[in-house]
């Protein structure tokens, strides 16, 4: 005759209960344990929900770490600490079997509405900025020497008409007029766009 697996099967429950136990006064050594005694059935549980050990695995770990930070919630008068853990195993990795579809069904839906030539955002301002650029230094090379250089000093020099004025040794009022002329010659070459350009 075989004997009783209940004896056992008690011991192993009131050993878990004692193992959340000092979990819950944050005893490090009653995690490891706890892990050594449950983490084969909770991967193996989690890889058939998955179908990928990896997966598994990391749900595993998550059901450890969350009954560590959790176990002063632990009700024995609910569940048994096996079944505690193997119902959040159980949830977390249907959880993220949902995640994974729901993934899988928006880039599906993305691969369906995205035109097989697809030009990003940033590749098309790229583009668009390239052709601003070119067109201002066209517009900047048809403006004469003079207007030309206090145009540049003022914006890829940061330097103020005042400024200008000193380094030259131009009169402020021409370094003034010359500005106002090359603005003038930009705007009617460029039109409303060298006003986004100030």
């Amino acid at each position: 005759m075989l004997p009783d697996p209940l004896p056992s099967a008690a011991l192993r429950a009131a050993a878990d209960r004692e193992l959340i136990r000092h979990m819950a006064a944050g005893k490090e050594a009653a995690l490891a344990a706890l892990i050594d005694r449950h983490s084969a059935t909770l991967t193996s549980l989690a890889a058939r929900i998955l179908g990928n050990p990896a997966d598994a695995e990391e749900i595993a770990l998550e059901v450890f770490v969350h009954a560590w930070s959790r176990a002063e919630t632990y009700d024995a008068s609910r569940s048994s600490v096996s079944t505690w853990l193997v119902l959040i195993a159980r949830s977390r990795a249907i959880d993220r079997l949902r995640s994974r579809r729901v993934a899988d069904r928006t880039m599906e839906a993305a691969r369906r509405e995205t035109p097989e030539r697809h030009e990003s955002p940033s590749a098309a301002r790229d583009v668009w900025i390239g052709e601003r650029r070119k067109r201002v230094g066209a517009a900047m090379r048809a403006l004469p020497d003079e207007q030309r250089e206090v145009l540049a000093l003022a914006y890829y020099g940061g330097l103020t008409q005042s400024e200008i004025a000193a380094r030259t040794a131009i009169p402020l009022g021409t370094v003034k007029t010359r500005t106002l002329l090359a603005m003038k010659k930009l705007r009617a070459e460029l039109g409303d766009e060298i006003g986004e350009l100030l």
